[in-house]
């Protein structure tokens, strides 16, 4: 997500979420923070999206109530997958959908905003281009010049130029394979992989790829459909977003080819293919419970054929090879990335951004999407094209970068940018301390502490119950509990007779706390969470 200003003026441009890494617990998903906007949102003139991808709309249920539900401008088959998002958060009635159309303008404030069409994994994507009193601001999104691109549309190369003429005062460019050599393969090179596949398959065939790449779903049907096999769809999703694309155009599919999920064992395996979600090893996904035996509808029968239509995104890999372990193990038959080639990148390579940066000629290059390591080596590639050395900014998040009619470009300063994440219908009530209790609780569990003690005095009036889950089995390890209850007694006895008076609760508990903590650890080396309970009387 990223926000642009002049004077009174601000537009958006994308607004993505990130899936939760290991250290996550329990989140579901991760979204920007706006914390920057918050007292800014009458200045808003618009949230302008480049394509529809999980990483650059998926944010949007959550970031639009929070921005006061400024328009959205998106493209066709973009405008459908958000306008499923939003539906089923419950807020399509609220929000404003404007469609646009490659080569198109929208006046934004002191912004005029044009769209150019580029290439990536999925249909109607486009650079967002902002002319600016001070100059013009080019903003790739994702993008590749694929030449034989699914749906036949090629990027507009021609616009690119003419801005480049136009002079372009600064391209926010996609830098995610920069370290790739070369130009990255068209999506046609997946067909000849597909139907390699599917001719010599024995019986279904298994595809999983990500619901809104709807020109990878168009490849399966054109392949199925000359392999004489029917297509059922399963998963959420995956349903939801295939319909929309159906509905809207950007899918062709002959009458008779898709079957419903709930037919499935009564159509032949060799005349079957289904596609599903999960590529990436999401939980709840359809092929994660396909692969763990618990799928309502699909379990794997041993010549199945399984393909992983995806590279997994990073930080995704253990739940991605657990899933073909355990497709394997039923007897399935797997492809994958790197054992064939089912999947190719949407993102331009090396000699693409080179290109990008000579149709354009920017003056100065400000490289998003990717690693900071990614970043640094597209800065280093502008200048390798001629981009003066002070004239590229490799920013983090949150960082405020300054820029004026003459290319003087720096950082200024930098505005809150923490994660915020989203467990189950919480936005924003997990936040790091959160985090850090599920994580003690995951490694070495917790102890609960329940203490009966007198009103007046503060002295223990029974010997205290200690429940233990996710440290010890109390049937096993009934000697250590004893010991710590006995330490524990023994702890506050001293305090009540050093003390005498009135009983200080907060001071109890923290003594149970901190008793309790130094008594284990003395044992075994273990830091469990401590839970007092004191119970007057």
């Amino acid at each position: 997500m990223m926000v642009i200003e002049y004077g009174a003026d601000i537009v958006i441009v994308d607004g993505g979420l990130m899936f939760p890494d290991d250290e996550m617990l329990g989140v579901d998903l991760v979204i920007p923070d706006t914390t920057y906007l918050a007292d800014k949102l009458d200045r808003i003139r618009g949230v302008f999206i480049t394509h529809g991808h999980e990483d650059h709309i998926g944010g949007l249920p959550f970031l639009l109530p929070q921005l006061g539900f400024p328009p959205v401008f998106a493209t066709k088959l973009t405008l459908g997958l958000i306008t499923v998002k939003l539906r089923e958060r419950r807020i399509l009635d609220r929000a404003t959908l404007v469609e646009v159309a490659p080569g198109t303008h929208t006046q934004a404030g002191a912004f005029d905003v044009s769209f150019v069409r580029i290439n990536h994994s999925i249909p109607d994507a486009v650079a967002v281009v902002l002319r600016t009193p001070i100059g013009v601001v080019i903003h790739t999104g994702d993008y590749k010049f694929d030449f034989t691109p699914v749906d036949g549309l090629r990027a507009d190369i021609g616009a690119l130029a003419r801005l480049g003429d136009e002079g372009v005062l600064a391209l926010c460019g996609d830098s995610t394979r920069v370290e790739s050599p070369g130009f990255t393969p068209s999506e046609q090179v997946i067909t000849a992989t597909f139907e390699e596949i599917f001719s010599k398959a024995p019986g279904r065939i298994i595809v999983a790829t990500f619901a809104s790449l709807i020109s990878r779903v168009q490849q399966v049907i054109d392949v199925a459909v000359r392999q004489g096999r029917q297509v059922a769809l399963v998963g959420r999703s995956m349903v939801n977003n295939v319909q929309m694309a159906i509905e809207l155009g950007y899918l062709n599919v002959p009458v008779g080819t898709l079957a419903r999920a709930e037919d499935i064992n009564k159509i032949p395996a060799n005349k079957l293919v289904i596609i599903c979600t999960g590529s990436q090893g999401e939980p709840t996904s359809a092929l994660t419970k396909i692969a763990n035996g618990d799928h309502w509808l699909v379990q794997i029968e041993r010549g199945d054929t399984v393909i992983l239509s995806s590279t997994p995104i990073v930080g995704n890999e253990r739940a991605v090879f657990r899933n073909i372990d355990n497709l394997m193990r039923q007897g399935a038959l797997l492809h994958y990335q790197g054992k064939a080639q089912v999947h190719v990148s949407g993102h331009a390579s090396r000699e693409e951004l080179k290109l990008m940066l000579a149709l354009t000629r920017p003056t100065c290059v400000i490289p998003v999407h990717g690693e900071y390591r990614m970043l640094s080596q597209h800065a280093d590639l502008a200048v390798s094209m001629g981009v003066a050395p002070n004239r590229t900014v490799v920013a983090q998040d949150g960082d405020i970068i300054e820029l004026n009619a003459e290319g003087d470009i720096k950082i200024v300063d930098h505005a809150p940018c923490g994660n915020v994440y989203v467990d189950g219908t919480g936005v924003g009530d997990v936040g790091q301390v959160v985090l850090r209790d599920r994580r003690a609780l995951s490694s070495d569990g917790v102890l609960v502490v329940t203490l009966t003690v007198d009103a007046e005095t503060g002295e223990p009036l029974a010997r205290p119950d200690i429940i233990s889950r996710g440290f010890v089995y109390e049937r096993e390890s009934e000697a250590l509990l004893e010991a710590a209850r006995a330490r524990v007694i023994q702890a506050l006895q001293k305090h009540t007779k050093a003390r005498g008076g009135p009983a200080d609760w907060n001071y109890v508990k923290n003594k149970i706390r901190d008793t309790l903590s130094e008594f284990i650890y003395e044992q075994n080396k273990r830091r469990p969470m401590i839970l007092p309970v004191v119970v007057e009387v």
